[in-house]
């Protein structure tokens, strides 16, 4: 039997500040993610192919190898990003249970892909909308490119389980999905019985989510062929510095 995909609750630019204010989250789908970054959408399908030479992630407690990912920091202030020198991911365990409280050292971005202008005018409209929802200041930004594969069956985009991250936004960019099912999206409310579930299908579609106010996770996914994959960007952004012991 097939399950029904139900499709994102897509929004126009316009109306994305005011979701966040209101729910705690906002989607738009590609074309709309293009506009609003000022950005070509074949500049963005140009940087895809960087996503099938990350490496394992060896850090997975739960025995997996499903993941593959690679990590970049960076400020963003007066519409200027800096990258800062190589550095782990850290996450307290209060936010993240499986892989809390320890550093993790992922292999860097790619150069090719950092210098692409699309990246940076990417990461400088988040950084803006960002300023819009907290108030203009230094943003501490933390880029993570995944690829979670089906080679043993079963890959978990979000092991951990619904979650936080400590930050101020998390954005969630759905970069390819080949041959797999699965891997739907699910936002609730922090404090409340209220949340929503649906699928990202569309490369470069985007969830934007209020850290604060909401939880999130992305189901397990399961081959429909063989070499099934989902491939995601997660930016975070968070004032007052990178998250540290």
């Amino acid at each position: 039997m097939t399950t029904k995909l139900l499709p994102p609750p897509s929004v126009p630019a316009d109306q994305v500040l005011s979701r966040l204010q209101t729910q705690g989250y906002a989607v738009m789908d590609a074309a709309t993610v293009a506009a609003w970054a000022g950005v070509p959408l074949p500049a963005l399908k140009a940087l895809v192919p960087s996503w099938s030479q990350l490496p394992p992630d060896d850090y997975l407690k739960d025995g997996g190898r499903y993941r593959k990912r690679r990590h970049a920091c960076f400020t963003a202030v007066g519409g200027t990003l800096q990258l800062v020198p190589h550095r782990p991911h850290w996450q307290p365990v209060a936010y993240n249970a499986l892989h809390g409280g320890m550093e993790r050292w992922f292999g860097p971005i790619e150069a090719e892909v950092l210098q692409a202008p699309a990246w940076q005018s990417l990461l400088l409209a988040l950084a803006g909308l960002c300023s819009q929802l907290k108030g203009a200041q230094t943003w501490f930004v933390e880029a993570h490119q995944f690829r979670i594969d089906t080679t043993d069956g079963i890959g978990r985009p979000t092991p951990e389980g619904a979650h936080r991250d400590g930050v101020d936004v998390v954005a969630v960019f759905l970069v390819d999905r080949h041959a797999v099912k699965g891997g739907e999206t699910r936002v609730f409310e922090a404090d409340g019985p209220h949340g929503q579930r649906f699928t990202l299908t569309q490369p470069w579609s985007l969830l934007l989510l209020d850290d604060a106010r909401v939880i999130h996770e992305s189901t397990p996914i399961q081959p429909e062929a063989e070499g099934g994959y989902r491939d995601t960007l997660v930016v975070t952004l968070r004032a007052q510095g990178f998250q540290g012991q």
